[in-house]
C-alpha cells in the first residue's frame, strides 16, 4: 500500500484529490494538511512514501521545508504540483529533493500514475514544467522593482528600504505599488514567492 500525505490549502480541493486518491486500491492518504508549516512534523510521524504538495501562490516559500523533510526523511518522495513553472522553481525545488512536478491540469489518472512512480523510486517531470524552465524569461518587472523586490524580501521596514537602495520612501512606495499590480500579489511575500517562482529575481 502507498501511503500519502496531501497538503492543499483550499479545503474543496484537498478533499477532492484524499477522496481520489484514497479510492484507488493501492494508496492510501494517511494524512492530510493546510499549509507547509506543519508538514515536517507530519512526515515524521507518517512516513509516507509520498507527499503531493500543492504549490499554492500565497504560500510561503516551500523549498526549505521541501529540503527539512527529504533530509530527515530521504524515504519520503516529494510531487509537487504548480500552475505556473520557471527555471528558478524548477531547479530550486529539484535541487531541495523533490522528485515530482506534476501541472495542476494534469489528469487523474497522470497524478495517480506520479504517485506510483514515486513511490517505486523513480522521478516524473511534467514535460510543460520542463520546457518552461529551460525557456528564459525576464518578466514584467524592471531592474530597478527587482532591486526593490529583493531588498523587501528581507522584510524591512518601508525606511530600511529606502535607505538601503538611497531612494525616497515615497520612490519605495511606487515601486512596491507597481511590484504589486504586475505580480497580481496581495502583499510583499507573495510577491516574493511569484517573483521567484517566475524566474523574475
Amino acid at each position: 500500500m502507498i501511503r500519502v500525505v496531501v497538503v492543499e490549502e483550499m479545503g474543496l480541493l484537498r478533499t477532492a484529490l484524499c477522496a481520489a486518491l484514497s479510492s484507488e486500491e493501492d494508496i492510501e492518504v494517511v494524512a492530510e494538511v493546510t499549509g507547509m508549516a506543519e508538514l515536517p512534523a507530519l512526515v515524521r510521524r507518517h512516513r509516507p512514501d509520498v507527499v503531493l504538495v500543492d504549490l499554492a501562490p500565497d504560500a510561503p516559500d516551500p523549498v526549505e521545508v521541501v529540503a527539512e523533510i527529504t533530509g530527515a526523511v530521504p524515504d519520503t518522495a516529494v510531487l509537487a504540483m504548480g500552475r505556473r513553472w520557471s527555471q528558478r522553481i524548477v531547479g530550486d525545488l529539484l535541487a531541495a529533493g523533490v522528485r515530482g512536478l506534476v501541472g495542476k491540469d494534469a489528469s487523474l489518472e497522470a497524478l495517480v500514475g506520479a504517485v506510483r512512480e514515486l513511490a517505486a523510486g523513480g522521478k516524473v517531470i511534467d514535460a510543460d514544467a520542463a520546457v518552461t524552465a529551460l525557456r528564459p524569461t525576464s518578466g514584467p518587472l524592471t531592474r530597478r522593482e527587482v532591486e526593490v523586490l529583493r531588498v523587501a524580501a528581507e522584510g524591512l521596514p518601508l525606511k530600511e528600504i529606502a535607505r538601503r537602495l538611497y531612494l525616497a520612501h515615497g520612490t519605495v512606495r511606487n515601486h512596491l505599488s507597481a511590484i504589486m499590480r504586475k505580480t497580481g500579489a496581495r502583499n510583499r511575500m507573495e510577491a516574493v514567492w511569484r517573483a521567484r517562482r517566475d524566474g523574475w529575481m
